[in-house]
Formats: C-alpha cells, structure tokens, sequence
C-alpha cells in the first residue's frame, strides 16, 4: 500500500517536491519520472485562475504527485476553495496569531463546516457530537495543514503557533523571513541562520514536520535536513529553467569562443 503524504510526514519520512507554475499539460509527466512526492502550486505570487489550478492538482493526483496550494492570504474560505479543485495540503501565507492557523484549520480539517457551528468547535471548546467528529475525519482524512512562517512576530510567537490542534506542517519562507529580520536575502548571516534553526528546532519538538524553500544550490537543503527539516520544498520551475539554461549557454559560447555575458541581476525569488 502506498503511504500518503501525510502519513509519510506523520512516520518523520524525508518527502521531495519543487515549486511548480506552468500550466502547460506536458510538464505533470515530466515530474513524475523525477521521482516527486508532492508539488508546491504558488497563487500567492503566480497569476493562476480556479479552472487552471483545479486542472493542475486533478493531473498531480492522478500520477500519485501529491499538490500542496499556498492560498494568497490566510482566509479558510480560500482553504476550501482549493481543497475542492484537487489540493491536498494548503499553505497560508504569513500566519502571526493562533487565530489565524486556527481558522486554516477549520478550512483544511473542519470542510464543510462553517460559520458560527464551526467557531464554537474551534474557538469556544464545544463538544462535536461522535457521528459527525467521524464524519469530519473521514471527510478530511488526506488534507494537510501547513503553517508559512517567514517573520519575526511569528518567531516570537512560535511556541504558541505551534500548539495549535490540527497544524500538521510548517514552511519557512527565506526571503520575507530575512526581510522581517531586517537582513534582504542574506540567507548565509549568523542571526537568519540562527532563526531558521530555532524554527526548525521548535517544530521538530512539537511533532510536525518542517520545510524551508530555497531556489539555490542543494547544499543549502542538505544543510536544514541535516538539523531536522523533513520537507525539502527544493527550487522553482523558471528558476530551474533559467539556472540551467544560462549554464548551457555559457557552456556552448566558451566551447566556440563567443564571449559569456554575466548576469548580475538578483536571485528569483517566491
């Protein structure tokens, strides 16, 4: 039998994926002989509409490639929305307060309840009746709950964050992180270093698995797996492309003498 994602997270499995926003039909396949256990779909930052990002997820799962949606803003009723077009893990962006993760889960853990029944179960303690607490877990048996934490309120309040009933994962965002810490992309700095590792740390201790996602050299993943990260959200599909390409260019102009232009212009970033 093969293990869902989530159930790979929850054995502390070591799970592969990449950020992915072309749409073209031709790519699913393609990341499927690479071996990836999930695919991370931005619309945080990426212009996808609801058709082509249910169409994308239906095509991941059906090759057993599991998507994961980060939603633009951290609002449950967008939870559900691309839980109902084929996602399986959500991702909110900048979540700062209990509140916030603990109204995801309602979205990703709690379909279909809303509104004030849902409220009393997740922010008043009432008790849900055993009929429908089935109902709910098997409904939502698969979806995943992940936590972007990427700023210094957050880290602040991390302990409390990670409490949260029904959180299964976190992601570190690298860039807005070292933009919060008042260190732009200076991902190799002591004090960003050193948040990265208490994130990491503190969700490893509360029992949820962790990722950070990093469109640079692989070392930089080797480096958090090896201090407890589980989830390696490695790179993005232009950044892969453009990476490669300029390389085989490079490559090809040396080989017959044409001159190599460098390119100074910053690292794409998502």
């Amino acid at each position: 039998m093969t293990l869902s994602l989530l159930q790979k997270l929850q054995n502390g499995q070591n799970v592969y994926g990449t950020c992915f926003t072309s749409t073209s039909p031709m790519w699913p396949a393609a990341l499927k002989k690479v071996g990836l256990d999930f695919v991370f779909i931005d619309t945080e930052h990426i212009p996808l509409d609801r058709g082509e990002l249910a169409k994308m997820c239906q095509i991941f799962r059906a090759l057993d490639i599991t998507p994961i949606v980060r939603i633009p803003s951290p609002d449950p009723f967008l939870a559900c929305q691309v839980i109902d077009g084929g996602a399986l893990g959500v991702v909110a962006p900048y979540l700062e307060s209990v509140t916030q993760i603990r109204e995801l889960v309602g979205g990703v853990k709690y379909r279909p309840l809303k509104g004030e029944v849902l409220h009393q179960y997740l922010h008043e303690g009432a008790e849900m009746p055993a009929e429908l607490a089935q109902y709910i877990a098997n409904h939502n048996a698969a979806n995943i709950c992940i936590a972007n934490i990427e700023s210094v309120p957050a880290l602040e309040r991390l302990d409390d964050l990670l409490s949260v009933k029904g959180l299964d994962a976190v992601f570190i965002g690298p860039h807005d992180l070292s933009v919060s810490l008042g260190l732009p992309e200076q991902y190799d700095h002591p004090v960003f270093e050193e948040a990265v590792r208490t994130i990491i740390h503190k969700t490893r201790a509360h029992g949820l698995a962790i990722g950070i996602h990093f469109s640079l050299e692989p070392e930089r993943q080797i480096k958090w797996i090896n201090e407890g990260a589980n989830i390696v959200v490695h790179s993005f599909d232009i950044a892969l492309f453009t990476q490669r390409l300029r390389h085989d260019l490079s490559v090809i102009k040396q080989a017959v003498g044409d001159t190599v232009q460098s390119d100074d212009s910053p690292n794409l970033v998502i």
